[in-house]
Formats: structure tokens, C-alpha cells, sequence
């Protein structure tokens, strides 16, 4: 067994999952870093290369590894996985795909003394994060995966969020921006592609055409009126309102949101409520609305997810609404990107004005 090559990483973390102390990893000859120039990394948004040999891909660890990748996206019209995986061999790694821009490495011998997990980035390419899964038996693997396949998701998930926050500071709609913060007096990274479809004094509407998708959000100010104005009927009022001014592809039609979903069994509809969370950001709290929308009037839909705090400096409720349309295609990657955009939200300080 050899150790990394450390003085070739421009970055090291170790990251132990469900604090574990942080531990020395080493490997084998075909899972040695590799030296040279740094390349712009290959591969596919949320997809993964998993480099696993035969004899435990065929194994358990292999299944629980398909399986955690697998694990559905929150409420899409139709079930995604949260990656793609691409598995291939670590003799083929070598030598033809050390610059993809996710890679899962599975390492399992008896002289590893406990399952762990090691994290670098950008080894031999940039943006890259590759991840060292290791263990004694794929028994013992399969264990620790069963109890840190989330955290093993977060890491990955947050470095695909990095990348686009970097694509988005890097070519930026800056047109945009600017007007987002004439508008609402924050500063948001936006990345190049969006255009302005409509405004009025407390609304934006901008959105990313392609030829059979539509990639979209809404900015809205909205009245705070006390915890009233904050519970998921009040928001959903509040989004139906503004999302009228979203127009449909026929006179008179207009976005709203899906408030019950078709039930074959009882010949009827159930009804259905947005899933509600909680997120921090950059220490402002955001509520978390995920639903779908339709089109009233219209034969239109796909998810949606909306993120609304209160704006301390006008005391009014601010909503960043994101949806996609995608008809032919999956709209995992369409709707990520769109949720990344609530990390690059800014709200300036008095010391910043």
C-alpha cells in the first residue's frame, strides 16, 4: 500500500462522516493521485464515475451503492435519481477518465482497519471533487454506507452548487442583477442565459428558454402582516397571485399551483400541500415551499420550488419562486441550478450601503 501523494493536492480535506476522527488514507497503485496540469473536468451534471472493480460492483456494496445514487429527487412530476452513475474499472480509470468532475473510488481490503471516506478536489481537473470510499469487507461497507449514504449526497450536491454559484460569478447575466437589486435592494448572482420577461413595481419574471424546456423564476416582494402571513396557505395565496402574471401559451391563461394531484384508485383527486422546510443561508432563514404548478386554462405543469424571508430592511416578505417545464425530458437538471440561485442572494448591511 502506498501512500497519497499529498504534494500534488492543491486542496485536502478529510471528511469522516458521523464524527469519526479524521484518518491517514492509503491506497493501492491504480488509486494513486495522478500528476499533471490541471484539465476542465468531463462529465455531466449529477453524474457520478464510480470506480469499482467487478468482484464488489456484483457484490452488495455494489447494490448499496446503486442504490444510494438512486435515491429519488423531492417532488418531480416523474421519479429522477439524485446522480447517474458511470462505473468502470480502476485499471481503466487510469488510464482514459482521471479528469471527470465527480468520481467515487471504492477501495475495500482487509488491511484497511475501518470503513472511511476521504474528499479532494480538483486532483488532476477543474472543478472536480473525487471521493475515496474505503473498508475492510464490503460487509462493513455496506454498513457504514447504509448509515452515511446522505452525507456521501450532500458532499457531492454541494460541490455540483459550487460549481454553478462559480459558472454564475464568472458569466454572469449582469444586466439582471443589476436590476434585481435596483428592484428589490439585494445583490444575486445570476449566470448568463437569463433574460427579463416581465416587470412591475414588486415583480420579476425571467426565465431561460430552450427549444423544449423552459427554466424560470419570479422575484416578488409581498406584505408581512405577523406569522399569519407565513404559514403555507398564506404563501400559496401569495405565489397564485403573482404567478398570474406568468401568462400561459393561450390568451387568458396563466400559471397556478397544483393544490390536488389525480387519484386513479378512488376515481378522483386527493388533495395535495406544498412539502414546507427550513433553510439557512448565509444566516437568513428561508421557508422552503416544494409543489408543482400548472397552467389554468391550459395544459402546462412541472415542479416548483419557492424560498420567501422576511427583508428586515423594507419589512416586507421576499420570494424567489423557481420552475421548470420539460415535457421530453428530466427536469432534475433544469431545476437544480434554479434552486443554487437563493446562495448567491445578498442582503447588503447599513455598513455596505
Amino acid at each position: 500500500m502506498l501512500s497519497f501523494q499529498m504534494s500534488i493536492m492543491r486542496r485536502f480535506f478529510e471528511i469522516v462522516v458521523c464524527l469519526m476522527a479524521i484518518f491517514a488514507v492509503t491506497s493501492c497503485d491504480s488509486f494513486r493521485s495522478l500528476t499533471g496540469a490541471k484539465k476542465t473536468a468531463q462529465g455531466a451534471p449529477y453524474e457520478v464515475l464510480v470506480v469499482c472493480d467487478g468482484t464488489e460492483w456484483e457484490s452488495p456494496l455494489g447494490e448499496e451503492i446503486r442504490e444510494v445514487f438512486a435515491t429519488p429527487v423531492e417532488t418531480l412530476n416523474q421519479k429522477e435519481p439524485m446522480f447517474d452513475v458511470v462505473r468502470i474499472t480502476a485499471r481503466d480509470f487510469k488510464h482514459l477518465l482521471p479528469s471527470y468532475r465527480n468520481i467515487l473510488k471504492v477501495l475495500c481490503a482487509p488491511s484497511v482497519k475501518e470503513c472511511a471516506m476521504l474528499v479532494q478536489y480538483d486532483v488532476v481537473a477543474s472543478p472536480q471533487i473525487v471521493i475515496t470510499f474505503q473498508g475492510p469487507s464490503v460487509e462493513a461497507m455496506v454498513d457504514y454506507l447504509k448509515q452515511n449514504g446522505e452525507h456521501l449526497l450532500r458532499v457531492l450536491e454541494i460541490a455540483e452548487r459550487n460549481r454553478t454559484l462559480e459558472y454564475g460569478k464568472k458569466q454572469s447575466a449582469r444586466s439582471i442583477e443589476q436590476l434585481v437589486e435596483k428592484k428589490f435592494a439585494i445583490e444575486m448572482t445570476i449566470p448568463n442565459g437569463y433574460l427579463l420577461r416581465s416587470e412591475s413595481d414588486d415583480f420579476l419574471w425571467i426565465s431561460n428558454e430552450y427549444p423544449a424546456a423552459s427554466q424560470g423564476f419570479f422575484l416578488y416582494a409581498h406584505p408581512f402582516e405577523g406569522k399569519q402571513s407565513l404559514t403555507t396557505e398564506a404563501l400559496v395565496k401569495a405565489r397564485n397571485e403573482f404567478a398570474r402574471r406568468i401568462p400561459g401559451p393561450t390568451d387568458g391563461s396563466y400559471m397556478t399551483t397544483v393544490t390536488k394531484l389525480p387519484n386513479i384508485e378512488n376515481d378522483g383527486y386527493t388533495p395535495f400541500i406544498p412539502e414546507r422546510n427550513v433553510l439557512k443561508v448565509n444566516g437568513i432563514d428561508w421557508i422552503v415551499l416544494r409543489g408543482f404548478w400548472d397552467v389554468e386554462g391550459d395544459f402546462m405543469g412541472g415542479p416548483f420550488v419557492s424560498y420567501t424571508t422576511l427583508d428586515k430592511a423594507s419589512g416586507k416578505l421576499l420570494t424567489l419562486d423557481c420552475y421548470v417545464y420539460s415535457p421530453k425530458y428530466g427536469k432534475r437538471n433544469f431545476l437544480r441550478p434554479l434552486e443554487h440561485l437563493v446562495y448567491g442572494i445578498n442582503f447588503p448591511t447599513e455598513t455596505d450601503k
